[in-house]
């Protein structure tokens, strides 16, 4: 096994992929798309955590050494999840390190799915580690669709962000996570919306540089040879290729390959 597997409901992920990219030049990887049952932010925690289990099962049948859960609502469920005995990485805890070395307040907004809001994950997180901090949460479902649909810069979805940025403005938060990994493709709209003063934080590169250090500490066994990026979906969408192709960028995808998991 040399490469490090990567999942999310659809196209969001490749955020995160791109930022392990640009840390782990010489690593390998296994993208999986679960684009069948994208979004993931309406189901139960029953059924993301059966996703979250085929996913990862589906990756290590294709062989990987590591899988980073590049999902904001199927990091919520990953300590009910059985996983097979693979390192497992989860993009909550790197958001929330980040954002609480970036806050002065201690105000810090989060954006994200329904399900991650309700598990109240990321204010767990927050508070584990810094007690006093206040945490705004504010679920956004209509993000998602739209950024799968390739309307980063579309007025439609500027209007529906600034109703959803209008409660924790309205809270002086100075920190923002952006708590879905299809958010970072709305970053410059979120970080123009929100004002220069906000810091909008974004777990990709704080979850690229642990997996970098567990490599590094040998708790990965290195792969070094330049490998490839190998996309799989679940669903066949000429879209996720654009797109896809577009937020890699400059980094080339080797192939594509429609993704059969079983037990859906």
């Amino acid at each position: 096994m040399t490469a490090i597997g990567v999942f999310d409901s659809g196209i969001g992920g490749l955020t995160v992929l791109k930022a392990l990219r640009e840390v782990l030049p010489g690593e390998s990887f296994l993208y999986l798309g679960d684009t069948a049952r994208l979004p993931y932010g309406t189901k139960s925690p029953r059924t993301i955590t059966r996703y979250l289990q085929q996913n990862v099962s589906f990756l290590k049948s294709v062989g990987v050494k590591a899988v980073v859960v590049a999902c904001n609502t199927a990091s919520t469920v990953l300590k009910e999840a059985h996983l097979n005995g693979l390192p497992v990485y989860g993009v909550i805890e790197p958001g929330a390190r980040a954002a609480l070395a970036g806050t002065h307040a201690g105000v810090i907004g989060v954006l994200a799915t329904r399900a991650t809001v309700h598990s109240g994950a990321y204010e767990q997180a927050l508070l584990a580690i810094r007690s006093d901090v206040h945490v705004v949460q504010q679920a956004c479902p209509l993000l998602v669709p739209l950024v799968e649909e390739g309307w980063a810069h579309d007025p439609v979805t500027e209007t529906v962000l600034h109703r959803y940025l209008t409660a924790p403005l309205e809270a002086h938060v100075d920190t923002l996570i952006l708590g879905c990994t299809h958010y970072p493709v709305l970053k410059d709209v979120v970080q123009k919306m929100a004002g220069p003063t906000i810091r909008v934080i974004d777990s990709a590169h704080a979850l690229a540089y642990e997996v970098a250090a567990d490599i590094e500490a040998g708790r990965i066994p290195a792969n070094g040879d330049g490998g490839g990026i190998q996309v799989f979906t679940t669903d066949i969408s000429p879209s996720f290729q654009q797109l896809g192709s577009h937020i890699l960028a400059p980094h080339a995808i080797d192939s594509w390959e429609l993704a059969d998991i079983r037990g859906d």
